[in-house]
């Protein structure tokens, strides 16, 4: 059998008055989505544990079917790998944004969204001045705002740090969201053990990120943005912070079949290298045809081809429900469409990574839909209120993958 599985990108939700107080999924119009939904059975799942609002990395890990009750890398590292920086245990990595402040002041975590590459990089070759004492670094510029930072010092360095970005908190080794005021401040780096090398990663975060702002304040690419009436990505926020690299079963030893990914994010190409799936890259990750037809073109028999959509989450950051609903119809009429075409002999997952509900502009610990086609279906679309009354019931993201691969879920 042929095996397909497509995390959307944020996509659950929650009502919208805007939305007549239906959620942006439910009020969209899928038609195609729809067809693949009647003929599914659906279910809920909790991507990473209850109360958890998770960042993507790890919550694609549980949905993948890795859980990490301990030792998980970070989603710094898990960047670093992706954007091919080289990364050895006792290294310092973190994931970083460009972002906009006044003094201390954050003004915009992402610096308006509309930082091109090329500045990005520009930017990035201005923090190659910033100096630390007894350690070197290096500092990538991946997509548009976002970033990675490798720090390796003179003695090893341990993750045992907090955030710089108030956005996220460290749980347990990974990032989760937390509300923020609207007025927030750069957090200062502290250790969260008495371990020596903790203490001298904390003092190296804050001494690049000193030095940072200092050094894009004089960039002539600030310069140019500030005379252009933009916001100048004059500081970096920097979190998820790891020192080791993963030991994980191979996707192929976990399942006993190969795995393909379609990859475009950094964070996604690391996931892939790790687990040792074949990855099919993206050229531009806003065309859908593109995606439906890579997608459809890597079916085969015992292979599973996985596919993250991103779209809906920069929506429901942003609180645009009616850009959030336009983006789900785009991935159904652009997407889903071309996958209908060839789902002869094929058994598709669908699900989210996370909820993020535009009420709140976060990511949020909400369970979000499922489904999984079947000889016989629940006969229902594919919503948030539809999974709950769904037969497959409440699972557990590290048992999703599972269920579509053939194997039995195990609820909560």
């Amino acid at each position: 059998m042929k095996f397909g599985y497509v995390l959307l990108d944020g996509c659950g939700d929650r009502p919208v008055p805007s939305l007549n107080y239906t959620t942006p999924l439910e009020s969209a119009y899928t038609p195609n989505l729809d067809r693949i939904a009647s003929r599914s059975k659906l279910g809920r799942v909790t991507t990473v544990g209850r109360g958890i609002a998770p960042e993507s990395d790890i919550a694609v890990f549980n949905m993948l079917g890795y859980s990490f009750d301990k030792g998980y890398p970070g989603r710094g590292v898990v960047e670093a790998v992706g954007s091919g920086l080289e990364m050895c245990d006792g290294y310092l990595a973190l994931r970083a944004n460009l972002a906009s402040a006044r003094g201390n002041r954050i003004v915009d975590r992402r610096a308006g969204r509309d930082l091109t590459q090329e500045e990005a990089e520009r930017l990035a070759e201005d923090l190659k001045g910033v100096e630390l004492e007894g350690a070197d670094f290096d500092f990538r510029a991946t997509v548009s705002y976002r970033g990675v930072l490798v720090i390796r010092a003179d003695k090893a360095l341990v993750a045992a740090i907090s955030n710089t970005d108030p956005a996220y908190a460290r749980v347990g080794g990974f990032g989760a969201a937390k509300a923020t005021t609207g007025s927030d401040y750069v957090l200062r780096c502290v250790p969260e053990s008495k371990d020596e090398g903790a203490v001298r990663a904390a003092r190296l975060v804050n001494e690049f990120t000193s030095q940072a702002q200092k050094a894009l304040d004089r960039s002539e690419v600030n310069r140019e943005r500030v005379r252009s009436g933009k916001l100048a990505a004059n500081c970096v926020l920097l979190r998820d912070a790891g020192d080791h690299l993963p030991r994980l079963p191979s996707f192929e030893e976990k399942y006993g079949m190969k795995g393909t990914a379609l990859v475009e994010m950094p964070a996604e190409v690391g996931i892939a290298k790790m687990l040792g799936m074949k990855m099919v890259a993206i050229k531009d990750r806003k065309d859908m045809r593109e995606k439906a037809s890579l997608f459809s073109g890597e079916l085969r028999e015992n292979t599973l081809v996985y596919v993250h959509i991103k779209g809906p989450d920069e929506f429901g950051h942003d609180g645009d429900a009616k850009g959030k609903k336009e983006s789900v119809e785009s991935i159904d009429r652009d997407f889903f469409s071309a996958a209908l075409e060839n789902l002869e002999g094929v058994r598709l997952g669908v699900s989210c990574d996370h909820a993020t509900p535009c009420t709140i502009k976060m990511h949020s610990a909400d369970p979000v839909p499922l489904l999984v086609t079947s000889a016989k279906g629940d006969g229902m679309r594919f919503t948030e209120a539809n999974s709950e009354r769904g037969s497959l019931g409440h699972l557990r993201g590290r048992d999703v993958l599972g269920l579509v691969v053939g194997g039995a879920p195990t609820t909560s």
